[in-house]
């Protein structure tokens, strides 16, 4: 259960969750209103977030290891 919220909590989840939502959207109603670029732009600006954010965590618990 602990670890059902440490995934809840967790912001790039949430992110990568944005993502497949708009794509998913896009994929069966055409009409939404964000281009294919567009949205090629916001899935892109959502990786470099995760990726970010992983970078942060990663480097943060190796200075906590290194005190």
């Amino acid at each position: 259960m602990e670890k059902l919220n440490q995934l809840l909590g967790s912001r790039k989840f949430w992110a990568a969750v944005i993502g497949l939502v708009l794509v998913v959207i896009k994929a069966f109603d055409p009409e939404f209103p964000l281009a294919e670029e567009q949205l090629v732009s916001v899935i892109y600006v959502l990786v470099a977030y995760i990726l970010g954010t992983a970078l942060e965590d990663g480097l943060s618990r190796n200075l906590l290891i290194k005190k």
